[in-house]
């Protein structure tokens, strides 16, 4: 089963272009860091500036490097189906283990059409999708009834929660009777509290910076040790939130690039950070023993 820390992993570029060098050694080292699972070119992936070239490009070596070792949940997610089908298709030939699909921003579907857009993708292709309801950024919100009714299809199994409404997964599990479904928090501040509900995982930027201190964040809830988790997470809460200070992923490849990993380069319209943001990603990290 989908579980854990699953990183929400950056792109790295060099002087415009994908840095697949750097990819690769990213990879390498969160399974060396005992990170549970992978999502390449999500959002913190900057999916929205790759070319589709570099989107397909970004799954393939992802899962040449991951498969078998961790669970690859690849970002194939548009407002538009066909080019969603399309990213499934390659991820599922690649061998990722399930696709993260958005909702649909921009075009603002109301629910019936939000549950046809995901029917689709669940008709036209062959590879297990979650669900990502993130309406800060996609607008639209998927409400329970509807994530209750799109996970009758079978290979719909989970969701990746960033709504930051932390009775959403009790109000869900009421309405999904599945034993197999698989609830994701994507907020790190919140994954703590949103695995006391009955969370199984979180899909995290913070672990693309301090993976093994997320993993350990989440094996602990996981066992049911929640005062150990709160107490770990207690540290993690100040990096946490300086990974949203300024537009994302500038704060996540700064301090990647303190440890080595790659360059801080972002695509715009995304910036690069202040000094004093980056002053205060460099302390943070120093505190927390990790340069």
């Amino acid at each position: 089963m989908i579980h854990g820390s699953i990183v929400a992993l950056i792109t790295p570029f060099k002087d415009g272009k994908l840095d697949e060098v750097a990819l690769r050694n990213i990879v390498k080292w969160h399974i060396e860091q005992g990170t549970n699972g992978i999502v390449p070119v999500g959002t913190t992936g900057e999916c929205p500036t790759l070319t589709p070239e570099e989107h397909c490009r970004v799954i393939e070596i992802t899962a040449e490097i991951a498969k078998g070792k961790m669970s690859i949940i690849a970002g194939a997610g548009s407002n538009n189906p066909v080019e969603a089908i399309e990213y499934s298709k390659v991820a599922e030939k690649a061998g990722a283990d399930a696709t993260l699909h958005v909702a649909g921003y921009y075009n603002r579907p109301n629910q019936d059409g939000l549950y046809a857009h995901f029917k689709k993708l669940h008709d036209e292709t062959n590879i297990p999708i979650v669900l990502y309801n993130i309406p800060g950024r996609a607008v639209v919100n998927i409400l329970p009834e509807t994530v209750a009714k799109l996970a009758e299809l079978p290979r719909v199994i989970g969701i990746k929660d960033a709504t930051g409404d932390l009775a959403r997964p009790w109000v869900e599990r009421q309405l999904i009777k599945r034993k197999d479904f698989v609830w994701l928090s994507g907020e790190d501040a919140t994954a703590v509290s949103y695995n006391v509900a009955g969370g199984t995982g979180v899909i995290s930027v913070t672990a693309n910076v301090a993976p093994k201190l997320v993993a350990e964040v989440q094996a602990l809830t996981l066992a049911g040790k929640y005062l150990e988790a709160r107490e770990k997470q207690d540290s993690l809460m100040r990096m946490h939130k300086l990974m949203f200070k300024e537009p994302s992923p500038a704060g996540a490849k700064y301090a990647c690039s303190l440890l080595g990993l790659c360059t801080e380069e972002c695509r715009l319209p995304v910036m690069p950070l202040s000094a004093q943001t980056k002053a205060e990603i460099k302390s943070a990290m120093q505190d927390l023993g990790l340069i």
